[in-house]
């Protein structure tokens, strides 16, 4: 039954990979709503620290807000159906072994934290209200009430910090996207796109990290309460200081120029 399954997948997968390419672009909108909103507050403009549920409603007061929440909709839906179909038939090429089988598990959550995006949107876009902006509080009391939980909240915690400084390290070493057609951009921009690009990698990677330390926090404390997200991130960051809260800030635009990026040159299918 596999053959057929995955034969369907990879016929569907075109379709589902142009809607992916509009989940980039809703992520680039989020992003640099995040990064905006966290400058402005960096340099004494108003703006303030807020996560990717406090951006949608954002956005929802800006020009066209409902019609831009509907975009977004319909692109993390997109974005997440293709992480579906790329788990199911690995139509990116993940490969066997373990190392394959763990980045087609993080297709799966990717997929589910977009599913989760596009309902927000959605109802924000129909005039429903938004309930999200406290996941990582539930996924900690979900974590922390299982058997064992304090250790594997902490043992999640340790490998989410590991995934921000793998960021940090794709920034500033290794190598973009092996997916990324970079050939394709025009002449002399690479030369300003691929730092900027390398900026916001890092920048999110610092992000991911400090999520990971208030996740790690709350198992040490055995308090869903002490964990975060996008936003209490951003805060811990402001508490050292307003300059290095506007780097980080211009850092998540950065990474919302990634995004375009990938929504113009990334091969899906």
């Amino acid at each position: 039954m596999a053959q057929p399954i995955e034969a369907a997948g990879r016929q569907v997968a075109p379709v589902v990979a142009t809607l992916a390419r509009i989940g980039h672009l809703a992520s680039a909108l989020v992003y640099a709503t995040i990064g905006t909103l966290a400058a402005r507050a960096a340099l004494g403009e108003g703006g303030g620290t807020t996560d990717t549920h406090g951006a949608l409603r954002a956005v929802l007061h800006a020009p066209l807000g409902q019609a831009l929440l509907g975009v977004c909709a319909v692109g993390f839906a997109g974005n997440g159906l293709w992480r579906l179909v790329d788990a199911v038939t690995d139509a990116e090429q993940h490969g066997p072994g373990l190392k394959g089988a763990a980045a087609r598990v993080r297709t799966v959550f990717v997929a589910i934290a977009q599913g989760a995006l596009a309902l927000a949107a959605f109802r924000l876009a129909t005039g429903g209200r938004d309930s999200g902006g406290h996941g990582s509080s539930r996924v900690a009391a979900g974590l922390l009430d299982l058997p064992g939980g304090q250790w594997l909240t902490l043992a999640v915690g340790l490998a989410v910090v590991g995934y921000g400084l793998y960021q940090i390290y794709r920034g500033a070493i290794a190598k973009l996207d092996r997916r990324l057609d970079l050939a394709s951009l025009p002449a002399g921009t690479s030369r300003w796109v691929i730092p900027v690009c390398r900026v916001g990698i890092a920048a999110r990677g610092v992000v991911a990290g400090l999520v990971g330390v208030l996740l790690s926090r709350a198992a040490l404390r055995h308090d869903p309460g002490a964990a975060g997200g996008i936003r209490e991130s951003l805060q811990m960051v402001a508490r050292t200081g307003r300059w290095p809260l506007a780097v980080v800030a211009v850092g998540l635009i950065a990474f919302a120029v990634y995004q375009l990026v990938r929504a113009r040159y990334r091969r899906l299918a």
